[in-house]
């Protein structure tokens, strides 16, 4: 027995230094929007060799009370059926054991405990809790705000903007754009809170302004101020491409793209996908390519020639000469020679034609007189039959 009350009082300084640290924080009462989302925080500060065991957030309406989060080494656990897909409880903060509910819900109005009890190193246990009450207000929309989706609202034509509608109080909150002057003839855009455009043209210049109302106040429709837009329809100038040059002087083989440039009075261009003045894009064949062209060209020459030169007629013409003789003396001189031989056929012609041309004249000459004795012999055979 003297034992276990010395152990007392040895751990008392410790359990008294734990439950020092372990100090839950959090408001006494918050007040949240109808339909939307509120946070009931509640955290601690880690003390070394002291674990959380158990969490447990429970609520006391007018009417009722339950346990609506449990969380333990099993996992989390939400017990009231009204809460279910609404609460949750951060994991992977240490100390932070903060309450988050969604879409809430008039009925949701009431008192919330946060208690959280540890573990020491010496296994005994510490339980500390706190308590919010949360108020469940419906709230007016509020006077809305334009905001544009780049800084000023002058742009060229072409360009791309938007205009977002922003207000607060208990949504769903419904938006509506027009164009013209609040108070005055509108027109209605568009149903949503963004205004957007994908090409602006001059004619989108004017006055934009947007409305927002909830449930709250049926009829109380909140307006924003007008703002101006303004786009400008500047001239575009087509920028002739040209080649980059390197350091080393020469040009990179690159295929150079036209590209045009709207330019605006003070200088400044933007890009421009309107109104663009295409040119013709100047391409580089590949070496192979240039080489196949080359051979083909040479292949369809060397044709051209070699038929030229078949078809062509030889400058030095084939002359051949056949001379006929009717003398009666050139047939004394075959006689005498010897060389005569009678024709198969009277009709038959022996006539034996060679060019003139690489000829000895010996060879000539000896043509020449057997042409005269066939010519003497036909003559005289012709003159036998007429004698007859």
């Amino acid at each position: 027995m003297g034992v276990l009350v010395r152990a007392i009082v040895l751990m008392s300084p410790l359990l008294f230094c734990n439950a020092a640290f372990l100090d839950l924080t959090g408001p006494s009462e918050i007040k949240g929007v109808w339909k939307g989302s509120t946070t009931l925080p509640c955290a601690y500060l880690p003390v070394e060799d002291v674990v959380q065991q158990t969490l447990r957030w429970t609520v006391v309406h007018d009417q009722s009370s339950g346990t609506v989060f449990w969380r333990d080494v099993s996992g989390d656990h939400v017990l009231l059926s009204e809460y279910r897909d609404r609460v949750s409880v951060p994991k992977d903060t240490p100390g932070n054991v903060s309450l988050h509910i969604l879409n809430l819900e008039i009925s949701d109005r009431g008192t919330y405990t946060c208690q959280v009890t540890w573990r020491a190193s010496n296994n005994s246990l510490i339980t500390k809790d706190v308590t919010t009450k949360v108020e469940v207000v419906k709230v007016a929309a509020t006077k809305p705000v334009v905001r544009a989706s780049e800084p000023g609202l002058t742009f060229p034509a072409g360009a791309s903007t938007s205009l977002t509608c922003v207000a607060s109080g208990s949504p769903p909150i419904s938006y509506r754009w027009f164009r013209g002057a609040p108070g005055g003839k509108a027109l209605l855009l568009s149903s949503q809170a963004q205004l957007a455009w994908d090409s602006l043209q001059p004619s989108d210049t004017g006055e934009y302004y947007c409305e927002a109302e909830n449930r709250v106040r049926a009829g109380a429709v909140q307006r924003s101020d007008a703002v101006e837009l303004t786009v400008r329809d500047l001239p575009t100038t087509t920028v002739a491409s040209r080649r980059d040059v390197g350091t080393s002087g020469r040009h990179h083989p690159t295929t150079d793209l036209p590209i045009t440039v709207a330019t605006s009075e003070n200088g400044v261009g933007y890009p421009e996908k309107n109104y663009t003045t295409q040119n013709l894009q100047r391409t580089h064949l590949p070496l192979y390519m240039v080489i196949l062209i080359a051979v083909a060209c040479g292949a369809v020459v060397f044709l051209a020639v070699f038929l030229i030169i078949c078809i062509r007629k030889p400058k030095d013409a084939q002359v051949y000469e056949v001379k006929f003789h009717n003398s009666r003396a050139a047939s004394s001189r075959c006689e005498s020679t010897g060389h005569y031989e009678e024709p198969i056929s009277l009709t038959e012609n022996n006539y034996v034609t060679e060019p003139v041309k690489n000829k000895s004249s010996e060879e000539i000459n000896t043509r020449k007189d057997e042409y005269e004795c066939v010519g003497n012999t036909q003559e005289s055979v012709y003159e036998v039959g007429d004698t007859v």
